[in-house]
This record gives structure tokens, sequence and C-alpha cells, in this order.
């Protein structure tokens, strides 16, 4: 009796955990009605309005958006404060209905189509890619994983489709260098925050650069491309879950002295997808969670396990000392 009772529980416990899909072909509509959409909408007076809009899916039909004057962000986006709003699926259809005062509105797979409102038109849906995805190893770069073998790193920790997984830590300790990194996020449709695709990029173990299903976030410094409790990305580049994401990291390593006195902070550079979100950042000192103090000693890459389904590619450096 005792083991039924426990075998209940834990079957009870799995039927109410978050839905977590790796694979867009399974992953539902409600998978394929977010994401990216942009264009122009005709105003009632006879003009036009630029606009992007990120449309992010909350689990269980809903859906909550923002749209963005003058494109989406790193595209057009002209700075200003996003437009919130909400959806709802619509039983049996492949589609959302948004729900905004004066307005009706639909985001179908293929676009957003608005018939009321101040502005009428159609919004194409967009499949952003980052420019650097796919980027070869320049001659003389130390591949730290290239889909072959995870030998590089401890534990090999291969997952599906030959990927790297989280909880790993290279063999090889670095100093400075320039390096390519490509992640993917999972779906997570009802988890939230720090629970929804979580990881983290630690360089020499010291600074976290973030990893996290912050599609459609606001961009902090706990959220994709933040380095943790640190400082803030310039825009959110995040793009949406299973989608392939780039960091390209140009990093310089705190200096110390003959007796261990520091001398000059770690420098670091990063582009998510391409576009810069951190320019010559000045890095303080080591992350919440890293394990060793600064020091003149090199360190490796450790990709934090959170618990979540990351996994990565295509993983290069060169170094630069």
């Amino acid at each position: 009796m005792v083991s039924f009772f426990l075998s209940g529980m834990l079957l009870a416990v799995a039927a109410d955990k978050a839905p977590v899909f790796t694979d867009p072909a399974k992953a539902g509509v409600e998978y394929a009605l977010q994401g990216e959409y942009a264009g122009e909408l005709k105003n009632n007076d006879g003009g036009t309005l630029k606009v992007g809009v990120q449309v992010i899916s909350e689990g269980k039909g809903a859906f909550s958006f923002k749209a963005f004057p003058g494109g989406l962000p790193g595209d057009g986006h002209d700075g200003s404060d996003p437009r919130p709003g909400s959806a709802k699926l619509v039983p049996g259809a492949e589609k959302a209905e948004i729900d905004f005062p004066g307005i009706e509105a639909a985001i179908t797979p293929e676009a957003i189509v608005v018939t009321k409102g101040g502005h009428t038109g159609k919004l194409p849906k967009v499949n952003r890619k980052s420019p650097t995805l796919g980027a070869k190893a320049p001659e003389g770069a130390v591949i730290l994983f290239d889909g072959k073998s995870a030998d590089e790193w401890t534990p090999a920790n291969l997952t599906e489709g030959d990927l790297l997984g989280v909880g790993v830590t290279t063999k090889k300790k670095f100093g400075d260098f320039k390096a390519h990194i490509e992640f993917r996020t999972p779906y997570m449709p009802e988890s939230r925050g720090q629970g929804r695709g979580n990881s983290g990029v630690y360089i020499q173990n010291r600074y976290e650069l973030q990893v996290l299903d912050s599609f459609g976030l606001s961009g902090e410094d706990n959220e994709c491309g933040g380095i943790y409790k640190a400082a803030k990305p310039s825009v959110n580049m995040a793009l949406p879950p299973l989608v392939w994401q780039t960091y390209d990291i140009d990093f310089t390593a705190a200096k110390f002295d003959a007796e261990g006195k520091k001398t000059a902070d770690a420098v670091l550079t990063v582009k998510h997808n391409g576009v810069t979100i951190h320019d010559k950042l000045v890095l303080k000192g080591v992350s919440p969670g890293a394990d060793p103090k600064e020091s003149a000693a090199p360190g490796p890459f450790h990709f934090q396990n959170h618990g979540d389904k990351v996994a990565y590619r295509n993983i290069w450096l060169v170094e630069t000392k």
C-alpha cells in the first residue's frame, strides 16, 4: 500500500509539472503564434506607422505582447517605451485575438492582422537569425565544441542532437580571448522568470553572462545578456525560445602585480545576436555564485546547470595573449 501510494503521488507531481519543449515541431500552435512581427500599418489619415511586435506565449492559451515604435529591438526601435498588451487563443483555431481597447486584431502564424482601430493592415512574421550564426573558427582557434566530441569538457555532457548540455566546465583555462558561443533555450510557456530556460556562461568561472529565455522582457542584469547582478544589456536582443542565438565575446582578464595586487579590472565586450550589448564593460569583481576569487591565473568556461534544458553548440575561441 505504501509503494502504491507513493507511486500515485509521483504521478500527480509529474502531471502538474510545467511543460518543456526542445523540438519546435512538437511545441504546438501557441509556439507557432509566439514570435516577432514587423512592418507598416496604415493610419486613418492616410499615413503609415512602422512598428515591431514581440508576442510571448504565457501558456494555457494566454499571450502577452509588446509593440515597439519604429521596429523591433536592435532593428529600428526608436528607444521609446513599448506598448504592452495581451491576447487569447481562439479555441479550435490557429489564431489569437488581441485584447486592446478600440482595436480588433488577430495573431496568426503568418502575420498580425489589424482590422479596426487607429491603424490597420498586416504585420508579417519575422524570423530573425543572428548574423554570426554558424560562424567558422579561424585558423589557430581553440575548438571547444563542434558537435563531434565533448572531450574538451568535464563532464562530457552530450544531449539529444549531439549538442552540449549544461553543468560542464572546460578542461583548459584561458586569459584574454575572443570567443564564439551558440545557445538555445527551451520553450517553457508556463514557467516564469529565472525558471524559464535558465543557464549562464561563466567566463574564467568568475563572471556570469546570463542565459535565459528573456524574449519580450525588459532586459535586466539577471536576464539574457546581463552580467549577473552587475550590468544590464544596452538592448534586449533575446530571440524566442528554440531559436539558436549567439554570443560573441571579447574578454581582457584582470591584471595583477607581482605582489598579487590588482592593477586593472577585467574588460568585456559582448555581441548578442550580432548587436553590441556591452561595450568595453569594466568588471569590478566576480559574479555571485562564482567559485574562485579574481587572480592572475587563467580560468575555465563553465555553463551553469539551473535544471533547464539549455543546449550549446559551435563553441570556439582565439587566445589574444
